[in-house]
């Protein structure tokens, strides 16, 4: 896991999003590759594409204001970096720019229902990917990948396939708990992650907490809280992600609901 590639745009989630990246990029010892995203607003009853076209060059300069202001910062960092640009829909430039990426750096930002938001991107980015992102709050300043990493494990398909992506991060962790909230799921067993991740040196604890009628992204949440998790490892949109928008879900409920930094895969 070496190509770390970052979302930027100029909105209030970029300096999380900044830190997180340089910080994963540093512990890596990766390359930075940036990608500045245009989106293309639409605006209702603008026959012509008059609106559409000022609010595009609007966004441009500043855009090219963002990209001086990063460019500065980025050549006092010591890492290696580099800066593509694109236009159009977010998570479609991410996704498309994401082909040799090892991991992608998004907020923890929802899609409203049936409507998508130019610049909350993290579920249609977390479907699309083959390489697991790592969304942080807009409130997080940094990424400590040699803190205390927390697994969400329920035995799914997209918990092991997260697992799996994952590892050389919690490779760097000072310290990694396997957690199952036995909310009634079936799978592969927390002993079994254990094990696969004993054989790259990773040796983690089992914690198990009864969901006692909570759901389960609540006691996830509290198990990190409690442990003074740095990040929590999981697996996402495993019922898929319209079932999830549609009836809730763990993933729904941790992207709007998380603290501290995710990384999702599945």
């Amino acid at each position: 896991m070496k190509n770390v590639l970052l979302f930027v745009h100029q909105d209030e989630g970029q300096e999380a999003r900044l830190q997180a990246a340089l910080d994963a990029t540093r512990a890596l010892k990766g390359h930075l590759t940036c990608i500045d995203v245009t989106p293309i607003t639409v605006v209702a009853g603008d026959d012509g594409g008059q609106a559409q076209a000022l609010l595009l060059v609007e966004e441009r300069k500043l855009e090219t204001a963002n990209r001086v202001a990063l460019t500065a910062r980025l050549t006092q960092e010591g890492l290696p970096w580099d800066w593509i640009e694109s236009t159009g829909d977010v998570a479609s430039c991410v996704l498309d720019a994401a082909g040799l990426a090892d991991l992608i750096v998004i907020n923890c930002k929802r899609d409203t229902f049936m409507q998508i938001e130019p610049r909350a991107i993290a579920s249609s980015t977390v479907m699309g990917a083959r390489c697991p992102v790592l969304a942080v709050p807009d409130a997080a300043r940094g990424f400590d990948a040699g803190g205390h990493a927390v697994v969400a494990w329920d035995g799914s398909a997209s918990a092991m396939g997260a697992l799996r992506a994952a590892t050389p991060l919690l490779r760097l962790a000072g310290s990694v708990a396997i957690f199952n909230a036995d909310d009634g799921g079936k799978g592969a067993p927390e002993e079994a992650a254990a094990a696969y991740l004993s054989r790259y040196g990773v040796h983690a604890s089992i914690e198990r907490a009864s969901a006692h009628g909570q759901r389960a992204d609540a006691a996830i949440l509290k198990a990190c809280a409690d442990q003074h998790a740095s990040y929590c490892v999981m697996g996402a949109y495993g019922q898929g992600r319209l079932r999830e928008d549609l009836f809730g879900g763990v993933t729904r409920g941790m992207l709007s609901a998380a603290r501290l930094p995710l990384v999702l895969g599945r």
